[in-house]
Formats: structure tokens, C-alpha cells, sequence
């Protein structure tokens, strides 16, 4: 898929090196067919590896997608460069007025401070509310599916003991459901939270459809009836070794973290770990796009949402 970036955006060489097909703005302007528009609320602390995670994910079908970047607020972020935030991200303020096709809303590391001590936990809110009506099929990732969970069926966040960390199995429930389109009975897919997702909870307290789940990850992926909102409580867009880098940060400031589970050879942190799930994640992203979005959403921009 070509998916449109700003030309100067870091992401754009990252992935033009990796032979991922990015359409140049000025390319783009000449195509003469309706691509989809995609918002990415970009909470991650560090945005600019994050913004090249989803967006080799997102390149994996023939439709043409343009991004659009959003901040949560003008909040100083110590990971980010201000000139970068300033160059290419929105404010919500320019947004609200437009629909979307689709949009993802990536994870935060706030797993374990309560909503309401989140500094902007009544704009993401807002936000996602506004995306209820906005957006055809909004993808809400790790902690910001239980923020969309508590936001959308009042179903406060529940913590686990110990964070879970590493990469697991996961087994398909729904296999006729074209989200899971060509997924494997059973597959890998990366975690890294200590927020609890619960089968029976999902399932007692919510009207949605839970599609994989796992034994020690409970549920990975569950949909709304509507298919307006999709839950992800994994990482599936994570590279090789970044819960490595999360484990050794943690390790320098001072901490006692969980060494993740099937991911390193030998359980030894000085051999490097291989991506056992990049063919899911791209299944997944693909289906979503074109199930979810592609297929679903109105040709005029304008009707999303008044059906």
C-alpha cells in the first residue's frame, strides 16, 4: 500500500530503506482516485520510532492512505523534538471539524496511574467520543484500549500483579470474522502491560465480540458489534527488539523489571530476539483497512458517521 507521508518525515527514509513503498506528496497529488484518510493519536513517549512501527505495518495493501498525525495537547515532551511535533502534528482543535476513515489510537506508558490523574484524560475523552461519530472504524492499542473500554462501557481498569511482558500465544475464537481473515488457528503476538483484560469480564460486561484470547494474556482482540471500535491489548507493531530496549531502560533507571517471557534465545538477555509475529501484524492491519475501513466507510468524507 502507498501510504502518503510528508516527504521530510523520519519515518519516510526508514521505511524507503526497508523497500517500503511511501508516495511522495507531489506523487500523490497527481493520482486521480479518493484515498482513505487515517488519524494516528500518537500517545507513545517516544513518537518518532513509533510513528515508523505503525506505519510498516500499514503499508502492506494496494490502497493509498494518507496520514494524518495528532497530539493529544502542546504539552512539552522530553522524547520528541518540539521542531518535529510543530512539523508534523495536528492539535485536535484542527481536526474535529473533518471526518476520518479510520483511526488508531496507539498506547501510553500509564499503566498504572489512575484515569482521572491522567493529565489529558478529559480531552483523550473527548476525543474519543468525537470518534465515535467521526471515524468509521477507530484501533485502540494496549492502554488505550482499556481507556476506550472505560470511556465507552464504564469498565474500570483492572491491574495485574505482576506486568506482563513477552511475547504469547495466542488462539484464533472467530476465524469466519474478516478482521482475522488468514490468521493462523493459533499465533504470536508481543505484550507489555500491567493492565488485566480479563475473558469472562469482556464477556460479562460488554457487548463485544472477543476474536483471539490466550491462556496467560486473556483477550487480544475483541471488536464492537458495529465495528466502529477495534480492541488490540497487545503490541503487534512493535519492531524485533523494542521490548528489549523497554527492559533495559528500565534495568538503568534503578528497576526490578520482569524479564519478558519467549522472547529472548535461552532466556538470555545478551542474545538478540527475533520478530515471531510480523506476519500476523500485517494480516491484521491489512484486514482492518480494507474490511474495516476500505469496504465500510461512505466515498464522501462527509457522511462518515450520519448513517
Amino acid at each position: 500500500m502507498p501510504i502518503r507521508i510528508p516527504d521530510q518525515l523520519p519515518a519516510a527514509s526508514v521505511l524507503a530503506e526497508e523497500q517500503i513503498f511511501v508516495m511522495s506528496e507531489e506523487r500523490a497529488t497527481h493520482q486521480d482516485i479518493r484515498p482513505l484518510e487515517l488519524l494516528i493519536l500518537n500517545l507513545m513517549p517516544l513518537k518518532i520510532i513509533t510513528e515508523s512501527q505503525y506505519l510498516r505495518k500499514l503499508s502492506n495493501t494496494p490502497l493509498q492512505v494518507n496520514i494524518t498525525l495528532l497530539r493529544i495537547d502542546d504539552h512539552e515532551s522530553r522524547h520528541t523534538p518540539k521542531s518535529h511535533l510543530d512539523a508534523f502534528y495536528r492539535g485536535f482543535q484542527e481536526v474535529r471539524d473533518r471526518r476520518y476513515d479510520g483511526m488508531i489510537v496507539t498506547g501510553a506508558a500509564l499503566d498504572r496511574m489512575p484515569f482521572e490523574e491522567v493529565r489529558y484524560w478529559d480531552r483523550l475523552n473527548e476525543i474519543l467520543h468525537w470518534s465515535a461519530s467521526h471515524v468509521t472504524s477507530t484501533l485502540f492499542s494496549c492502554w488505550a484500549a482499556s481507556a476506550a473500554l472505560q470511556v465507552f462501557y464504564d469498565l474500570p481498569r483492572q491491574e495485574r500483579e505482576r506486568k506482563l511482558s513477552g511475547v504469547f500465544r495466542q488462539d484464533l475464537r472467530h476465524g469466519t470474522d474478516p478482521l482475522v481473515r488468514g490468521f493462523d488457528d493459533h499465533f504470536l503476538a508481543p505484550h507489555s502491560r500491567y493492565v488485566d483484560f480479563p475473558v469472562a469480564r469482556i464477556e460479562e460486561e460488554t457487548d463485544l465480540s472477543i476474536l483471539a484470547d490466550g491462556p496467560e494474556t486473556g483477550v487480544y482482540l475483541a471488536v464492537s458489534p458495529s465495528r466502529r471500535q477495534v480492541y488490540v491489548t497487545g503490541h503487534p507493531e512493535y519492531d524485533a527488539d523494542t521490548l528489549a530496549q523497554e527492559y533495559r531502560r528500565d534495568l538503568g533507571a534503578g528497576g526490578r523489571p520482569t524479564l519478558p517471557e519467549n522472547y529472548f534465545p535461552y532466556d538470555d538477555p545478551s542474545f538478540s530476539p527475533s520478530c515471531v509475529w510480523r506476519s500476523h501484524a500485517s494480516i491484521l492491519f491489512s484486514n482492518w483497512l480494507n474490511y474495516y475501513v476500505y469496504q465500510a466507510t461512505a466515498y464522501d468524507l462527509s457522511e462518515i458517521g450520519r448513517e
